[in-house]
């Protein structure tokens, strides 16, 4: 059998990784730490400003998409032109 003995000794040997994995990774500083909170500086924004923000984000939203359908519908009649010929 030795597929078995194979199978078993590529077992052993990840189980030996991934215990060396977690003794390196486990005292690194992640988590979440109760004494320790994160503050951070947002800049203010009136009404106005998050008015345009969104307007700007549309139309280049619209320009996106008018960019990528129009591409889609070349190469679609690229295609199309090349197997109707």
């Amino acid at each position: 059998m030795p597929f078995a003995e194979s199978m078993m000794s590529t077992l052993r040997s990840n189980k030996v990784i991934m215990l060396n994995k977690s003794k390196r990774f486990r005292k690194t500083l992640g988590g979440y730490d109760k004494q320790r909170k994160t503050e951070y500086n947002f800049p203010k924004a009136t009404p106005e400003h998050l008015e345009q923000l969104r307007q700007k984000l549309k139309k280049e939203n619209q320009i996106l998409w008018g960019k990528v359908i129009s591409v889609s519908l070349l190469c679609l009649g690229s295609l199309l032109w090349i197997f109707w010929s």
